[in-house]
């Protein structure tokens, strides 16, 4: 429901614009065109891998792991959630999927927030950018805010 109402108020947007402007509207249906066909390979793979991983991993391990709020496993689908690089509009649904499989809140929390907040593959050019001492600081106080959020989600949801 709440989609279609988004695909709603973007269709009568557009039309909006369309009618103030149609060179200005064209221009801009062209370039976001352009990006997502730019973005659709990257979006596509990694659909591809977290369906595929999804496939292989069965659901007892995931709710076994990741389902009972252990220690362990939030550490480890946190430190997963640093590591890996993918888009939030990729990281939501996957999200949902791991609690859909039998994964806990706080573990999907946790993994959603380190996904969005640490960057370990990223560092390095952070590094070069900011230093070494604000790299590990900002992603050490990321991991710390991380958990923390996802014990709060636990708790609340």
């Amino acid at each position: 429901m709440f989609n279609a109402a988004l695909f709603i108020l973007a269709a009568v947007a557009l039309i909006v614009s369309w009618r103030k402007d149609r060179e200005k509207t064209g221009k801009a249906l062209q370039i976001a065109k352009k990006q997502f066909f730019n973005l659709l390979p990257s979006m596509l793979g990694i659909i591809g891998l977290i369906g595929l991983m999804l496939a292989l991993v069965p659901r007892e391990v995931i709710a076994g792991f990741f389902g009972n709020d252990s220690p362990l496993g939030i550490l480890v689908i946190s430190l997963i959630g640093s590591i890996t690089l993918i888009p939030a509009f990729i990281g939501f649904p996957l999200g949902a999927s791991l609690i859909a499989a039998g994964a806990s809140v706080t573990a999907v929390a946790c993994f959603l927030t380190t996904v969005l907040m640490v960057g370990v593959v990223t560092a390095p050019m952070e590094i070069e950018l900011f230093g070494k001492r604000f790299t590990i600081w900002r992603n050490a106080a990321g991991l710390v805010t991380a958990l923390a959020i996802g014990i709060i989600m636990g708790a609340i949801l």
